[in-house]
């Protein structure tokens, strides 16, 4: 569910549930959209499991490899709770923290 915006930034929103059913999906987005700018929107998850965690870590040192941005923003309490139980912080994936 990538959509290139006027700006050549790609966009993404995350699903409610990133359980491992969701993991295929979202690595096809991934996929889809390597090679431009991210901006991946984490505003509605609710749950998400370690292996979509861990392919979001991937995807974000890939683009870091390739010298593009990415960055996560609007991260929900549940996604950024999440992280801090597995142990990963906001900044190793470029979260950016909610405008309010």
């Amino acid at each position: 569910m990538s959509d290139e915006s006027q700006t050549g930034t790609g966009q993404l929103k995350l699903a409610e549930n990133l359980d491992l059913t969701a993991v295929t999906p979202l690595h096809k987005s991934l996929l889809s959209a390597r090679g431009s700018a991210l901006v991946i929107d984490a505003s509605e998850v609710e749950r998400i499991g370690g292996q979509s965690v861990q392919l979001l870590l991937s995807a974000s040192k890939s683009w870091a490899d390739d010298g593009v941005p990415f960055e996560i923003g609007n991260a929900s309490d549940n996604f950024l709770s999440a992280l801090a139980l597995l142990g990963v912080g906001p900044d190793s994936l470029h979260v950016k923290e909610q405008t309010q």
